[in-house]
């Protein structure tokens, strides 16, 4: 929360005039702006996801559905200030993505529950939707995401990804994809409610980070601007934000980027991140420089041999021609 004594909004009251109003209401502003860690980076996501209520509120606004309660894990490596470089599987696809799974019942009226599979990822480059996939099919897959003893009855799955690019549908922020079930031949809507038709099929949500920009149509959009790139401030760790702009009930998620941004260990994870980002990013333009490199000397080669054709067929050519005069002037002896 905002921490300013009331008097200090008197005092400012009664010394503005007109001349300095500019700089009255510019510090106003000022007054009502807090600074956030920046959620874009893992370290801070994971740490504003590490507290149940936060995430129950944030996968909630998201799937539209209210959790009463969750049970996550995260899988993904976690870079520690002090990791022995040796140690860390230096592939873009192993530190490019974050990854969570939950386990959330949820409310579905009249008393009635339902536990499902969440599957959160969040991945900051393009290349990275075959790890999607194989991660789904793992979830598919595993045994542990059922919801009876004998491990028979699967839990239907929800998959958000959060990517901070565009897929090159639509400029919407989110979309959402969700199964129909319907009589093929008339075209009747069926109940989807049903074990095999929900084990088998699940609903996705996409956030693209980057059509944030200035869209606030609705509470989700609102909520989900802690995510616009265009509040950075100075090196892109932190954001400023407007608190008064969310709705109460998403107030506790802006102060958990508040005590991130505050916490020394998170802004020390926060460069590290930097770092190895960068560091692999170079490396893997290294790469790609030398890819180009050997298909330049092989096209180089292709050319080579080439002209050494032309230039033999040219030779067997004058070959020919000295063979064939040499012939006539036999013949004319």
């Amino acid at each position: 929360m905002l921490n300013f004594r009331p008097y200090t909004f008197f005092y400012l009251l009664l010394t503005f005039n007109s001349t300095k109003t500019p700089i009255f209401v510019s510090v106003i502003i000022q007054l009502f702006i807090m600074i956030i860690a920046n959620p874009i980076y893992d370290t801070v996501f994971k740490y504003m996801m590490s507290d149940s209520r936060v995430a129950k509120s944030f996968l909630s606004a998201i799937i539209g559905e209210q959790i009463v309660d969750l049970a996550f894990t995260t899988t993904e490596y976690v870079l520690k200030p002090g990791t022995d470089r040796s140690l860390v599987d230096r592939t873009l696809e192993q530190i490019t993505v974050c990854r969570f799974d939950f386990a959330a019942k949820i409310e579905t009226g009249q008393g009635d529950f339902k536990t499902v599979i969440i599957e959160l990822q969040k991945a900051k480059f393009a290349t990275d939707i075959m790890r999607f996939r194989r991660y789904l099919g793992t979830m598919y897959q595993s045994a542990e995401n059922t919801s009876d003893s004998k491990r028979v009855k699967a839990r239907q799955i929800y998959c958000i990804y959060l990517l901070n690019y565009e897929i090159g549908l639509s400029d919407s922020p989110v979309i959402k994809v969700d199964y129909t079930v319907s009589d093929l031949t008339t075209g009747k809507p069926l109940n989807a409610r049903n074990e095999f038709i929900s084990s088998l099929n699940h609903k996705s949500w996409i956030i693209q980070v980057r059509q944030l920009k200035e869209k606030r149509r609705n509470e989700l959009e609102n909520l989900l601007s802690i995510f616009d790139q265009d509040s950075i401030v100075d090196d892109g760790h932190i954001l400023k934000v407007d608190e008064d702009q969310f709705p109460d009930v998403y107030r506790h998620i802006i102060r958990k980027l508040r005590e991130a941004y505050e916490s020394r260990k998170v802004r020390e994870e926060m460069q590290m991140e930097d770092d190895y980002i960068n560091e692999l990013l170079m490396k893997d333009a290294l790469i790609a420089e030398q890819a180009q490199t050997i298909v330049d000397k092989d096209q180089k080669i292709d050319e080579d041999q080439k002209v050494l054709a032309e230039q033999k067929q040219a030779l067997a050519d004058k070959d020919r021609e000295i063979a064939e005069l040499k012939q006539r002037l036999a013949l004319g002896k």
